[in-house]
């Protein structure tokens, strides 16, 4: 007895049961089944009844979540002699090879963006770069790539959704370069039998939930089931047949290949389990290389054009300073890779089979994290120290020196909150080591995550750390996502036994929920960077406004409107002019002769006020006296004042 069902989102919307060797359904191939290994290919028409209960958005959803099983059991007691199941695909999924492009294209204007915005900021220490930032957007592509790492059953759509930001944290195919690890491990006490690229390519993958049930398999190129019109082979041999529209059946003779979690994500990309580490390794290495070139480059340039000219000031800094800034560009990455890159050592701890590929995993992550260390220890040092010596952390902010060299750290902070980069590291750590840690058990995962997703959520409302209000705004939102993002993965896990259909469902809306937070990032990109090409340039605008302070300053006149209290306030400068006597006050105004600098302390000018008013005060006598005449009074004192 043959029976075919076929089921769409868990619940089944075909089934027919039948005997292939009755005369209304005689199939010739299969009365009877023939004995050994035997393959066969060919269709099965479903009646219209059935087709027309089909809703019509099942052949335009990405991702249709159906399957197809044909049983083959004994007439005499019902024994089951074999069991084929295949996905039912519209043709349709969510892993559109564009997605990745667009995505990082995002991440590529939010680099430039923030890369300008510094510029703009220039030498002013202090200065906020506003959001979204490089750090955020890359970050929160990285938290939609992790959502789909664990060991929950996901929804096909989610699943192939999930795999489009694979990129940013560090997931690229490159055949060749598995190709070359592969022969690194099988030098290293590897095993390539079934964790090499050559038998990824040749396998189906049978994705399973956290209990090692089996969930669905990798969409076939072409999809074949049991039909009327039937070509079969038994022991390496055509045994008959009629003709079929079926496509060729060489994708039936692949490898099953059983993968849930981390296995299963990276292997959807073709990069065996056993490879995840050395892959990120080598792009890390690969970008390093790059911004090298491109900055060693770029000094010989800077010399070239030295020799034969002269070039602005601003790339003087550049010429003595540029290992300064590869240093300070590795520091970036690894701040920005850290939370990903402890994931994938964890995991090469647990599941790798190269010692080679663990010892570097523990050598990499050791330096990462020393690295990491050495600078919260640093800024921590500098900051107990103004904090003594001044009072508070003002210092981290406003001097030059401290900024250029640590402000990559906490630049978006607001000065009370500096440390709040040390919870950020921290969150991060704890995450990739949750997942990894957990590999294999979903429940733990989601729920570690979801704590940890929670505790940030509450650090980032209650400080508001922030400098921009922009930034608390958006990193807030963007939480808010992560967290909702772990209670809907919460659905997928298998111990609550929630239905196929309410998993699906949940999958679409965590899609929208995550692309709709991508599109409003992608968004205020664009916003920003209008605003930077609209703006004026501030230090144009101090400079314009410095210009024009010092032309009303030159033609003020005593009885000008524009007296001191309408304008601004300038810093007084005692080195601009010196003192100034007349040398005939009287007849030649225009003559005038410098006087030494004297002492114009508080007791001088209280001392010679006093000694003023006794001679005033004589004098008024002597006029008094009745045997005097009127008499101007000598002109013996000096006049003291600024001279213009």
């Amino acid at each position: 007895m043959a029976k075919l069902v076929v089921s769409a989102y868990g619940k089944e919307v075909y089934k027919n049961e039948f005997n292939p060797c009755d005369q209304a359904s005689f199939v010739q191939q299969l009365c009877p089944v023939p004995k050994g290994s035997f393959a066969a290919q060919g269709e099965q028409d479903i009646p219209s009844s059935y087709a027309s209960q089909i809703p019509s958005i099942a052949f335009s959803v990405p991702d249709l979540d159906g399957t197809a099983r044909l049983e083959l059991n004994a007439i005499e007691g019902g024994q089951n002699l074999a069991c084929i199941e295949s996905v039912v695909d519209n043709g349709k999924s969510m892993a559109y090879p564009a997605v990745p492009y667009i995505a990082a294209g995002i991440a590529g204007a939010a680099l430039l963006l923030s890369g300008v915005s510094a510029l703009g900021a220039g030498v002013n220490t202090g200065a906020a770069v506003p959001s979204p930032t490089f750090m955020e957007v890359v970050g929160w592509f990285q938290s939609m790539a992790m959502n789909g790492m664990l060991s929950v059953q996901y929804p096909a759509v989610y699943r192939n959704f999930a795999k489009n930001f694979a990129f940013s944290g560090g997931l690229v195919p490159w055949d060749s370069m598995q190709t070359s690890i592969d022969n690194f491990r099988a030098s290293t006490g590897g095993d390539l039998t079934e964790n090499s690229v050559a038998y990824l390519r040749n396998a189906t993958l049978i994705f399973q939930d956290s209990n090692g049930n089996n969930v669905t398999k990798r969409s076939l190129e072409g999809l074949t089931l049991f039909a009327r019109e039937f070509t079969a082979t038994a022991n390496g041999q055509t045994i008959g047949g009629g003709e079929t529209n079926s496509t060729d059946s060489s994708t039936d003779n692949k490898s099953m290949h059983f993968v849930s979690g981390i296995q299963a994500y990276v292997e959807q990309l073709t990069i065996p389990e056993a490879n995840t580490f050395m892959t990120v390794l080598l792009i890390f290495a690969v970008v390093i290389a790059a911004i090298t070139v491109g900055i060693l480059l770029f000094k010989v340039i800077l010399e070239t054009w030295a020799m034969f000219g002269t070039f602005p000031k601003r790339l003087t800094s550049f010429r003595k300073r540029y290992w300064w800034l590869l240093a300070k560009t590795i520091t970036n990455l690894i701040l920005l890779l850290y939370g990903v890159w402890t994931l994938y050592c964890v995991y090469q701890f647990t599941n790798g089979d190269s010692w080679a590929a663990k010892v570097l995993a523990g050598v990499t992550l050791g330096l990462f994290t020393g690295i990491l260390v050495f600078f919260t220890w640093k800024i921590w040092t500098l900051a107990k120290r103004f904090k003594q010596q001044e009072g508070d952390h003002s210092a981290l902010y406003e001097n030059k020196e401290i900024w250029v060299r640590y402000s990559l750290f906490y630049d978006s902070y607001k000065k009370s909150y500096w440390w709040i980069f040390v919870p950020a590291i921290v969150y991060m750590f704890a995450r990739g080591c949750v997942i990894a840690g957990g590999d294999g058990h979903g429940m733990v995962q989601t729920g570690g995550q979801l704590i940890i997703e929670a505790l940030m959520l509450i650090l980032l409302v209650w400080f508001r750390p922030y400098s921009l209000k922009s930034g608390n705004i958006i990193n807030i939102i963007i939480q808010v996502v992560r967290v909702l993002s772990v209670v809907c993965i919460l659905v997928f896990v298998q111990q609550l036994g929630i239905s196929q259909t309410t998993k699906t469902v949940t999958g679409v809306v965590l899609i929208v929920m995550q692309s709709v937070l991508t599109g409003l990032l992608a968004i205020l990109i664009a916003v920003n960077a209008i605003i930077i090409c609209i703006r004026t340039n501030p230090h144009r605008k101090a400079r314009k406004e410095a210009e024009k302070l010092n032309r009303d300053l030159d033609n003020l006149t005593p009885l000008d409107a524009r007296n001191s209290l309408l304008m601004e306030p300038t810093e007084y400068k005692s080195s601009v002019r010196e003192p100034h006597v007349a040398e005939h006050p009287f007849n030649n105004r225009k003559s005038y002769t410098p006087v030494p600098p004297t002492d114009m302390s508080r007791e001088y000018l209280l001392s010679d006020a006093a000694s003023m008013g006794s001679r005033a005060m004589h004098q008024r006598d002597r006029s008094m006296s009745p045997n005097r005449a009127p008499a101007i009074p000598p002109m013996d004192f000096a006049y003291r004042g600024r001279g213009y």
